[in-house]
This record gives structure tokens, sequence and C-alpha cells, in this order.
């Protein structure tokens, strides 16, 4: 039957093998590049930190331990990320000397502060100053890392991915655990200063 078929289509002059397929057009490609020594970059960072600095933001600081003991930085870029599976995410400095510690640790605790706890995230933002001097805290359930008492919110989580992100990293986290009091206003900060909700 095949032999028949391949017969009829050479006396019509028509193909008996399938035509090379062509490729699609490739969509162009962006343009990206480094930006090389001596360039200046478009936006000036003290405009840049301007600018966003009008976008408030809750203050959170981000716990671990590990062989050495408990560590911590403040962060502000903190966010959720997905209900399903419950993801958050951070943003921080790769020239920090905190990530190293918590990456080593695998997992971490977001302690989200209240409107009155300035003062804790100020401790928290200091480089190289024993952060947790006279600062109490307790073990988040499942990790173990360190949740500061008196916050009014914790996600308790385990690293899920790490993305680059310019002159920061992005870190995943998969939530494991997390708790919230009922009442309570979050510290804010916006233009540099911290802040609180008005009611």
């Amino acid at each position: 039957m095949a032999a028949t078929a391949v017969r009829y289509l050479r006396s019509v002059g028509a193909a008996t093998t399938a035509a090379p397929r062509t490729p699609p057009d490739a969509l162009p490609r962006p343009d990206l590049r480094a930006v090389r020594d001596g360039e200046r970059p478009p936006v000036a960072p003290a405009e840049f930190r301007r600018v966003l600095g009008h976008f408030a933001s809750g203050v959170t600081v981000v716990t671990a331990r590990d062989a050495d003991g408990p560590t911590g930085f403040a962060c502000q870029s903190f966010a959720s990320l997905s209900l399903d599976p419950p993801l958050v995410s951070f943003m921080v400095a790769r020239t920090s000397t905190t990530w190293p510690r918590i990456a080593r640790a695998g997992v971490f605790c977001v302690n989200i502060l209240g409107a009155e706890q300035g003062a804790l995230c100020r401790g928290f933002a200091v480089s190289g100053a024993d952060k947790f001097a006279d600062v109490a805290y307790g073990e988040a359930p499942a990790t173990g890392s360190p949740l500061l008492d008196s916050v009014p919110a914790w996600i308790d989580c385990r690293i899920h991915a790490v993305h680059t992100g310019g002159d920061h990293l992005i870190v995943v986290g998969r939530v494991e655990a997390l708790d919230a009091a009922e009442e309570g206003d979050p510290l804010l900060f916006h233009r540099g200063a911290f802040g609180r909700l008005s009611r």
C-alpha cells in the first residue's frame, strides 16, 4: 500500500519526503550588558534612594542560628510571594556578613516588628555588634531560629531558592509555621524614618 502511494505521488510530481522544517524567526535578543569601567549608571544612587524612599514598607528582623549562635539583620525588603505553596521572599545585600550564616543554617525566621520596636530594629541594623545582647527571644517551632519576644507576627521558613538581583540576592523561603497577634500596629519605614499607622 505504501509503495503504491509513493509511485502515485512520483507520477504526479509531488514530493515523497517531508521538506525540512524552517525554524521560526527568533525573537530579538534583549540588550544586556554590564556597566563598563567609567560608565555612569542611568540613575544616580542618591536619586534612586530618594525616590524609592517614598514607598512605605514594614520592617522585619530576619534571624537564624548556626554553629556560632544566633544571627540576624534588619530587613525592609520582605514580601509574601505565593499562597500555594506558601512562599515568602526577602532581599539581602551581597556584601552582608550575616547572610552567609543564614545560608549555612538553611532556615530563617522573619520577625515582623511592631510600632514600638524601632530601637530593636536599629540594634539589628548595626554591622559587627552583638545584635542579641539584651534581646529576649525563644525558638521558632519548626526550625529553631530565634523568635524575638513581643513581635506581633512571625514566619518560620526553610530556604527554598536564592536568585541574583544586581547587588542583592533574592531569597525565597518556604513557610513551615507562622503566627500573629490579633492586635498591634506595625513599625513602618518611610523616607528614612520610622512611622506608624494613623487611624
